[in-house]
């Protein structure tokens, strides 16, 4: 179901894009997708043998953890050895009570071999031989003592009574049986001695620091604070012999010992890579954890490449993605810029270098259709123009403007001295029409100018139809002082004296109001209260006016045509060929009521 969205939802927004987003779209679809899968795949195999590289890295690291904790039990195991070589010593363990003498002697023996052990290994800092009578033998290397009966008394060493093993060693466990009672943890590694017999003859303690149970060379020291590893060594009871941030300082014993009271038996953390080995003679237990995120750091900076190299390409396949659509829509959107210079009437060929491919075989033809469309319009168009303006001067120069205002002059004074004073006034109102139409240029015709020969007309009609027409002019000085085209409110008025004056019995009204716009145009309104005209032929006339530039009326068709629909198109041509599109004439009527016709043109002073 959400792919089918997605299906539809692309099906509406790639039709809507643009030509040149649709080429971008295409290019980074194309180039991104493969390097996202590319890149991913390269990425998660590239990490899987990182991670498989990293966990044998962190087996070899437990397996020499092992080794180095079999080296220190074997070493141990065959230093505490020599103890059992002296049967005699073995023996004299064994007797409670002996003369001073050979106390002494004893004594003295014994130390020498503690002496010897020491000599051996100078990591011990405390030895303590304790018989099965309880008597007890100390050495050290350091200035401190150990309290006889607090160590008797120690869990640990009581443990330690029915070991396993001859050779073992204990948990980490505290000071407090030493007199000092220092802070800190001590290891005890322990040594069963046994007569020839096999009886139990006592057991030799040697504490020493925990740091000295593993010996790792350098580059394991290294990898080890580098990879933030932790080693923790324990027993087969999870009781913790050796742990790694005691020994580096990391933490202290009574934190530890508070927060891993059982660190074997901890619960899996997925952010840690664990793992574990046994030495199986000695019954301990080998943990090594380390963090994934540590561990694994090569494979968050790969990731952090892969990224940084996916978004490089990205930006660069952008830039380049817009470089090739801005190549290929370039000349097409000059075509279109082109195309639409040509339907405002502007018909310029394409000037820029032209390629060789499909694009530029249809600029050079479109550039050809262009220059010959151009020289059809000055060849045919403006010829025509030329023509009937020529015709209109030739009728304007036969018409000798004060020759018809004298004859027409002549004629009126005659009628005035035959005492006809309705034929003079006509001839009067008929003379300044003609002043008023001849003597104007077009580029100094006022509203005014219009006001007033529609008056004149108006003045004619009646004199005709018995002052049944009323002008009322509701135009503002500034309005009346505006520049219009000429012979514009004439005809509206006659339009509607034909078309909507039917009663003879009343009188018609015809308004002209005009008005100044908040966009600085000028509005002009002429209605009147005849009898209107039905919706169908209003709608019908508002679409020829709407039609009147692209449907341009020739010369030949305005002396043939007649009716209301040729006289307003007319008007609306001219209004549009003189001010532009966006200046245009309506009309709104309703039968019975009226009709009210309505036009914008530029203010111009």
């Amino acid at each position: 179901m959400a792919l089918t969205k997605w299906i539809k939802r692309l099906n509406i927004i790639v039709p809507s894009m643009k030509l040149n987003q649709r080429f971008l779209a295409s290019y980074l679809f194309v180039c991104i997708i493969p390097l996202l899968i590319v890149s991913t795949i390269i990425y998660y195999q590239s990490a899987n043998s990182l991670e498989e590289a990293s966990q044998e890295f962190a087996a070899l690291y437990t397996s020499q953890i092992e080794s180095s904790m079999n080296d220190f039990l074997q070493e141990y195991d065959r230093v505490t050895k020599t103890v059992l070589i002296d049967n005699d010593i073995l023996s004299r363990l064994g007797e409670e009570k002996l003369p001073m003498a050979e106390l002494i002697v004893n004594n003295n023996m014994i130390n020498r071999i503690l002496m010897r052990i020491a000599l051996l290994k100078p990591e011990i800092s405390y030895m303590t031989l304790i018989t099965k009578g309880n008597n007890v033998y100390h050495y050290s290397n350091t200035s401190s003592v150990v309290n006889e009966s607090i160590l008797l008394q120690q869990d640990w060493y009581k443990k330690s009574m029915d070991p396993e093993e001859t050779l073992f060693i204990t948990p980490l466990h505290d000071r407090s049986y030493y007199e000092d009672k220092g802070e800190g943890a001590v290891l005890t590694v322990g040594r069963v001695l046994l007569n020839s017999n096999g009886s139990y003859a006592g057991v030799l303690l040697i504490d020493m620091d925990p740091s000295h149970l593993l010996k790792l060379n350098e580059n394991f020291i290294v990898a080890r604070d580098r990879y933030d590893m932790r080693v923790i060594v324990s027993n087969k009871k999870g009781e913790m012999v050796y742990h790694s941030d005691l020994t580096s300082g990391k933490t202290n014993w009574k934190q530890l010992s508070a927060s891993q009271s059982n660190p074997a038996m901890e619960k899996k953390d997925e952010k840690m890579i664990v793992l574990t080995g046994s030495m199986v003679s000695n019954q301990l237990v080998v943990r090594t954890e380390i963090p994934r995120d540590k561990l694994l750091l090569k494979i968050g900076n790969m990731k952090v490449s892969t990224i940084l190299v996916i978004a490089i390409s990205f930006l660069f396949i952008i830039v380049i993605s817009i470089a090739m659509s801005s190549y290929i829509t370039r000349p097409i959107m000059n075509l279109r810029r082109s195309m639409k210079q040509a339907e405002a009437g502007l018909y310029h060929p394409i000037e820029l270098k032209i390629s060789n491919d499909e694009i530029g075989s249809l600029i050079h033809s479109y550039n050809k259709m262009i220059i010959t469309i151009k020289t059809l319009i000055e060849e045919v168009y403006l010829a025509e123009i030329k023509q009937r303006h020529a015709k209109f001067l030739a009728l304007q120069h036969q018409i000798n403007p004060h020759m018809l205002y004298n004859t027409l002059e002549s004629i009126r004074m005659k009628a005035l001295v035959k005492e006809q004073d309705e034929i003079a006034g006509m001839i009067k109102i008929l003379a300044r029409m003609f002043r008023l139409s001849l003597g104007k240029e077009a580029g100094l015709h006022l509203v005014s100018n219009e006001v007033d020969y529609t008056m004149n007309y108006l003045k004619l009609q009646n004199i005709r139809f018995d002052d049944r027409f009323k002008l009322h002019v509701q135009m503002s000085e500034e309005v009346l002082q505006c520049r219009i085209l000429p012979l514009i409110f004439q005809p509206i008025v006659e339009n509607s004296i034909n078309h909507g004056f039917h009663d003879y019995s009343k009188v018609m009204n015809i308004y002209l109001e005009g008005t100044i716009t908040d966009d600085n145009d000028l509005r002009i309104r002429i209605s009147d209260d005849g009898e209107g005209m039905d919706t169908s032929q209003v709608e019908e006339l508002n679409k020829n006016l709407a039609e009147a530039e692209a449907n341009k009326l020739k010369l030949d068709d305005l002396i043939e045509a007649s009716g209301m629909s040729i006289g307003l198109r007319n008007i609306a041509e001219r209004i549009k060929l003189q001010y532009g599109d966006r200046y245009d004439m309506t009309v709104n009527s309703l039968r019975g009521e009226g009709t009210v016709v309505e036009f914008r043109i530029p203010r111009r002073e």
